[in-house]
């Protein structure tokens, strides 16, 4: 009898770990699903609000940089492709008559991702606004000198365009490939590096270019010459912020530093998430009645 008692405690202290093990699976599985759920509806909540109290269709592109104790390898994210084609997405849905808002947040990215977006929105008919919270840099700037209103943190930050190359050994500023060319004799220059200048030749040549039809009827058109200097000609370290007064003085009246009240707190929704699924771009089409 008590041989019998203890094998059938054993088999229900068995079954009740298994059990609990199959619990603890199920809450380690369910609870991550249930606070993106969260995310996710509070982050449509605001943006339905914002579009509704704007009358405009807010589109997002955030990109948070903190690193996550993931395996203990830092994640970033940045404009790519992907990006590009879930913007110009959501800037075809909108109706043609209705304003653009875009919320940006990003240290910049793939040339052409950033230049595809550029263009999108300033084909745009109406309205394009860029709200930028805390920072626009690089090929978000390129983004932001396509809205017809910039709307900047009065500490956010734009920064500097100019081309970037490399591989995979590092990446130079375009400006200081072609300057130290110009300082050596050709004798004295590797191949490698004389390919790498006439490659930043062109990609200065296309950048100039690129931001003139960007800028062209857009802020600071009739100051274009000064604008591109200061964020081309790679006076400045490619890191240097533009901050709002600075910005101001050379975008003038397009400008503005008045961030609406819910885009702080949409901002406060974009935690990081392990993982290339959490959102970069997200929007809620606003329909006209």
């Amino acid at each position: 009898m008590d041989l019998l008692q203890a094998q059938i405690g054993g088999e229900f202290a068995s079954t009740l770990i298994n059990n609990i093990w199959f619990l603890l699976f199920i809450f380690l599985f369910l609870v991550p699903m249930v606070q993106r759920y969260y995310l996710q509806m509070a982050r449509k909540s605001v943006l339905a609000k914002l579009g509704k109290t704007r009358g405009t269709q807010v589109i997002t592109l955030i990109h948070r940089q903190e690193t996550i104790s993931f395996l203990g390898i830092p994640l970033a994210r940045y404009i790519d492709i992907d990006d590009s084609e879930r913007v110009m997405r959501a800037i075809r849905a909108a109706q043609k008559d209705v304003p653009i808002d875009i919320i940006l947040h990003t240290p910049g990215g793939l040339a052409l991702a950033a230049t595809q977006i550029a263009m999108a929105l300033k084909a745009h008919p109406a309205k394009k606004t860029v709200i930028v919270p805390h920072y626009a840099m690089s090929g978000g700037t390129l983004i932001a000198f396509a809205a017809d209103k910039i709307i900047m943190d009065p500490h956010a930050a734009l920064g500097p365009v100019d081309p970037q190359l490399g591989d995979m050994q590092g990446s130079y500023p375009a400006t200081s490939l072609i300057a130290i060319v110009g300082k050596k004799k050709i004798d004295e220059i590797d191949d490698r590096t004389l390919i790498f200048a006439e490659e930043a030749r062109k990609a200065m040549s296309q950048m100039r270019n690129l931001l003139k039809k960007i800028l062209e009827g857009k802020c600071g058109g009739e100051k274009m010459e000064g604008i591109i200097d200061e964020f081309v000609s790679g006076k400045y370290t490619h890191d240097h912020p533009f901050m709002a007064e600075q910005a101001q003085s050379l975008l003038g009246e397009c400008v503005e530093t008045n961030v609406p009240e819910e885009v702080y707190t949409l901002m406060d929704l974009y935690r990081m998430e392990a993982g290339r699924s959490r959102p970069g771009v997200e929007y809620v089409p606003l329909m006209k009645h």
